[in-house]
């Protein structure tokens, strides 16, 4: 036997070696972060208030009649996952986990029978929970969430994704040390808004760009990648942070007021931002909003945006003046808004606040990737209804009404129009946006 041939032998065994270890070696559960007294009383209601705020139920619950059953479907580029069952219900449910079970599903992505959590599951985010809000949720979930005896639905995962035993490798990449580094601040508020945007809220799972293997960039602002933008779902996911955010330029009461009712006189949600702000950020404390605001301030303050346009004074644009003559030999994208947005959006593209957003130095509309424009040209958007804002409108779908080559047309005018100054959009590129929508 060739010594080349035994080197390839004993590496193929080395490598069989590793990975029956990677497959049948328990993975080990992180322990408590903190220090709780012993006499320490968990409370109900902050577990509850935990439990909506951090997208728990939203994400849980496919039936509204049963809250936290789970089976609600999560695309994704590898295939769909179905969120489980997470009452205290002992057969399908978390009803046998104990506490360090519980700690475990929230801080490295086990099952108590040891299998792996694919990482739709935030755990990335929720290693930095406090040991305090761990045992409140867990009490909460154990003592006051109905048991409902519904069946986990089987992921649909395409090969490898499919085995879950390579998730143990995909941890190993990304899972950063847990536990919550506040910022070094005086400012109380501003330290409970950087664990609520960076633990709780998870915001980092949406907004932080992802590595070649699907982890996020960055947990917290010691990376410069934090929350600095992202692809998911054929949207575009803005910046909150860095030279491209979004919301450099809003104040306080704009971040506030956008948080709890999806609205305010820049922007408004859509997408998964929407559901998020109606099935939980609505629900959060005045305090809690404060802080979250507070602290996504704290983070642009030192990153004026490049990609938020600042739109100055009340001089009409040459688009304005162009599209106010209604000229019938306009090119088709501006005959096309005229026929189909002006009466919302105006011809001076500005809208009205809280209700029908502007177009003009919009990011969503000025992204370097206009998905998320094409999106919403061609399925609509919904704002949210909240307590604050109850009213749910609708912006109107236009796949039905126009073809590639005029959605292209469109969208390249409300990118160019007024002050914008974006690339221009293709019939290719619209095809294949409403090719997603069909294949779902």
């Amino acid at each position: 036997m060739s010594r080349r041939l035994k080197s390839f032998i004993a590496l193929m065994i080395l490598g069989l070696v590793a990975l029956a270890a990677i497959i049948l070696i328990p993975a080990k559960k992180t322990i408590p972060q903190q220090q709780v007294d012993e006499n320490y009383q968990a409370d109900l209601a902050t577990g509850k208030y935990l439990a909506v705020i951090g997208n728990c139920l939203s994400c849980h619950t496919s039936d509204p009649s049963k809250p936290f059953a789970g089976g609600r479907a999560i695309d994704t580029d590898m295939g769909t996952i179905y969120s489980t069952n997470i009452t205290p219900d002992e057969e399908h449910g978390i009803g046998k986990y104990s506490l360090d079970e519980f700690r475990a599903a929230l801080y490295d992505g086990l099952r108590n029978d040891g299998k792996h959590l694919y990482p739709a599951m935030p755990y990335e985010n929720y290693r930095k929970l406090s040991e305090e809000d761990i045992r409140a949720m867990y009490a909460y979930f154990q003592e006051e969430v109905e048991a409902i005896n519904a069946p986990n639905l089987e992921p649909e995962m395409k090969f490898p994704f499919n085995q879950r035993w390579g998730i143990r490798l995909w941890k190993w990449i990304n899972l950063e040390k847990p536990g919550f580094t506040p910022p070094t601040s005086d400012n109380q508020l501003l330290v409970r808004g950087a664990y609520l945007v960076q633990a709780v809220g998870h915001c980092g799972a949406c907004h932080s760009p992802r590595n070649t293997t699907m982890g996020q960039k960055g947990i917290d602002e010691r990376s410069q990648s934090f929350l600095t933008g992202a692809e998911m779902g054929g949207f575009t996911v803005p910046a909150l942070h860095g030279k491209h955010s979004a919301i450099a330029k809003w104040s306080v009461e704009d971040l506030g007021l956008f948080l709890s009712t999806g609205r305010n006189k820049h922007a408004t949600a859509t997408g998964s931002m929407a559901v998020t702000i109606e099935d939980a950020l609505q629900f959060q404390s005045e305090d809690d909003t404060l802080a979250m605001s507070i602290y996504l301030k704290h983070l642009n303050q030192d990153h004026p945006s490049t990609t938020a346009l600042e739109v100055k004074g009340n001089e009409k644009t040459a688009t304005e003046l162009e599209l106010s003559k209604a000229d019938p030999k306009l090119d088709l994208g501006k005959r096309l808004y005229l026929d189909n947005c002006v009466g919302c959006h105006f011809v001076d593209g500005k809208g009205a606040p809280e209700i029908f957003p502007k177009l003009d130095g919009n990011s969503i509309v000025i992204a370097d990737n206009p998905t998320s424009l094409i999106n919403i040209l061609l399925h609509g958007a919904e704002l949210p209804s909240t307590e604050l804002r109850p009213a749910r409108l609708r912006m109107p779908d236009f796949a039905w009404r126009l073809d590639d080559e005029e959605v292209a047309e469109l969208a390249t005018f409300i990118r160019k129009g007024w002050n914008n100054k974006a690339s221009a959009v293709s019939a290719s590129q619209v095809e294949k946006i409403r090719a997603m929508r069909v294949e779902k």
